[in-house]
């Protein structure tokens, strides 16, 4: 097991990401992972992709089991200092006006090349009944 009580930076843990010296963070605790890349069952790319930064997201969404997650332990080197991780963000949208589809330019184009043929349909067929009425 590492230091107990032992806190580092996002910057220091993004230090650590090289083949050679990887560390990664799950749920505020620092990992060096480096003598577990080559045993990983995801292969070595997984861990390396997660390096230098809070890397909870992609383990809890992988769905570990309890004795993968017991194997943590031997690889705990610290805590994370939860100030130097970047807040997420939460995205809102930009304000737009409200789009009505019925009062634009192409909406009024379709109209009419409906509207038109039948307009001339109907004058079509009033003057067939009409002449022939006669």
């Amino acid at each position: 097991m590492g230091v107990d009580g032992k806190v580092f930076t996002l910057a220091e843990v993004s230090g650590h990401n090289s083949p050679k010296d990887c560390w990664l963070i799950i749920n505020g605790k620092v990992y060096n992972v480096t003598k577990f890349l080559e045993d990983h069952p995801g292969g070595d790319e997984v861990l390396l992709s997660a390096t230098g930064k809070d890397a909870t997201d992609d383990f809890e969404d992988v769905g570990h089991s309890t004795s993968a997650k017991a194997m943590m332990d031997e690889f705990y080197v610290g805590d994370i200092d939860t100030a130097t991780i970047p807040k997420k963000k939460q995205y809102t949208p930009p304000k737009q006006p409200h789009y009505n589809q019925d009062k634009t330019a192409e909406f009024i184009i379709k109209l009419l090349q409906f509207l038109v043929p039948l307009a001339i349909l109907g004058v079509a067929v009033g003057i067939r009944l009409y002449t022939k009425s006669n």
